[in-house]
């Protein structure tokens, strides 16, 4: 039987694949053909883990697969993508989701075309592995055309060493390890994602790619605190994040405002349970609202966003509160959920008669206009406002109201194009342009995936794109 997009070998079949001539000669073979043996030890480490796992085929009915995971406390997003050509959104071949782990996990999956796949419950309790299994059998069973090549994976901190996406060894994950006290909500879990899939699937390739990545274009003077010089030799500056979001956002620009403006002062929204703001110039990040922590900034769903330090002081001199419940205030029990105390969810607080509710959206809206203001100055004026994220991209309310706020950055609000949800909401003649554009980490991802198995025809690509554009 051809291998499927889940092989299932046991580890002795492994060493023995490992230790055969044939396995030699396959691997030899396919660098040979690939790349110039020992130029590239990461490339032909990729090889080399594929080839372990069964992944190198010559069966040519059978299409490499890239799985997309994106793991948090309670849920795992998934995507798959296929590994033989560029990545596209209208070419995935499946995404769903894994909700509910520690409990009793909702299973779901959808085609293309939105046709479920899968919807049923696993047994109660299901961890992070046991979700991950049941996801790759069912890969497995429902896609026989398909084999997994690599995985992929949204890693929220990356710290100073990585600027870019990373082949998963033990020494990244080490790293990415001691980067868990910066990101408490996000990190544990996107290394429990990796820790499974590498007990389940061991030669599978995986790739982690970072919210923190797209900001190292920013100066030093932009990612620095006003703390003593020896705290910021130890990695304490501003990172930002939501990466992998606004550098899709970039990639896009110039297929919707044009080339040249795509060029130009662009500050994108990114506005979802989680929000920032990002200045970007000549499509690279010059400045954003989040810091050292995604707790920096904006208010969002359940973080406070910027607050004074010395709020924290107070809390632990006065009130006693330990560091444990400070940290559980700032990241679980402040933003839209605190100030309202009815929800952390934008479509109830819109609709709400609360006053506590309408209080927390127009905090919202106001912060959102004082963080314009603050990335527009680091850009020297702005050109263009993009909208993304669940709130950006879906609650025409907000949009008005932080149009309307930003007339004085020269946006002129087309209402019935907001209301209608048209992708450029301005009118015609505006200084500054507002747009909608929807984001898609899950497909940037699978295009770093796909760029780091296959360097040579993304170059290829990458310069077809740009011929393209500027013809």
């Amino acid at each position: 039987m051809t291998n499927t997009i889940m092989p299932q070998r046991t580890t002795d079949s492994l060493v023995n694949i490992a230790q055969s001539r044939k396995f030699c000669e396959l691997v030899s073979e396919k660098i040979a053909d690939r790349w110039e043996l020992g130029r590239d030890a990461g490339k032909i480490r990729i090889l080399r883990d594929r080839a372990a796992a069964g992944l190198l085929q010559e069966d040519k009915t059978v299409s490499d697969a890239i799985l997309i995971l994106n793991a948090g406390s309670s849920s795992i997003k998934f995507s798959v993508f296929p590994g033989h050509q560029r990545p596209s959104r209208q070419g995935i071949i499946c995404e769903g989701e894994c909700e509910g782990i520690g409990h009793r996990v909702h299973f779901t999956a959808k085609d293309r075309a939105g046709a479920s796949l899968i919807d049923e419950y696993l047994t109660e309790g299901t961890t992070h592995e046991g979700a991950l299994a049941a996801l790759l059998r069912w890969l497995e069973g429902r896609f026989l055309d398909n084999q997994l090549v690599a995985a992929g994976h949204r890693v929220v901190h990356g710290g100073s060493l990585y600027a870019a996406p990373v082949l998963i060894d033990a020494s990244v994950t080490a790293e990415l390890c001691r980067l868990i006290p910066l990101a408490p909500l996000h990190q544990p879990h996107n290394l429990a994602a990796i820790a499974a899939l590498t007990k389940l699937h061991p030669g599978l390739p995986q790739i982690a790619c970072f919210d923190t990545a797209f900001h190292h274009t920013q100066t030093e003077v932009a990612t620095a605190f006003a703390l003593p010089r020896r705290l910021a030799a130890e990695g304490i500056r501003r990172y930002g994040f939501h990466g992998l979001s606004y550098e899709y956002i970039a990639s896009v620009l110039p297929d919707i405002l044009g080339p040249a403006a795509a060029d130009g002062r662009v500050v994108v929204a990114h506005l979802g349970s989680g929000a920032s703001l990002c200045a970007i110039h000549q499509r690279k990040s010059v400045a954003t609202t989040m810091g050292f922590t995604a707790l920096d900034g904006l208010p969002m769903s359940r973080r406070c966003g910027n607050v004074d330090p010395g709020v924290i002081l107070y809390l632990m001199q006065e009130k006693a509160m330990t560091a444990a419940e400070v940290s559980n205030l700032l990241y679980n029990e402040s933003g839209l959920f605190g100030v309202s105390g009815v929800s952390d969810d934008m479509r109830t607080l819109l609709v709400s008669d609360d006053p506590s509710a309408k209080q927390a959206v127009a905090l919202f809206v106001y912060r959102i206009g004082r963080e314009l203001g603050s990335v527009a100055a680091a850009l020297g004026g702005i050109d263009a406002l993009v909208f993304t994220a669940g709130i950006g991209e879906h609650a025409a309310e907000i949009r008005r109201r932080v149009c309307e706020g930003a007339a004085w950055l020269g946006v002129d609000l087309d209402q019935g194009a907001n209301s209608a949800g048209r992708a450029m909401i301005t009118r015609a003649g505006s200084r500054t342009s507002a747009w909608v554009i929807p984001t898609d980490e899950d497909l940037m991802i699978a295009l770093h995936a796909w760029t780091l198995l296959n360097p040579e025809a993304a170059a290829l690509d990458s310069h077809a794109n740009n011929e393209g554009r500027k013809a």
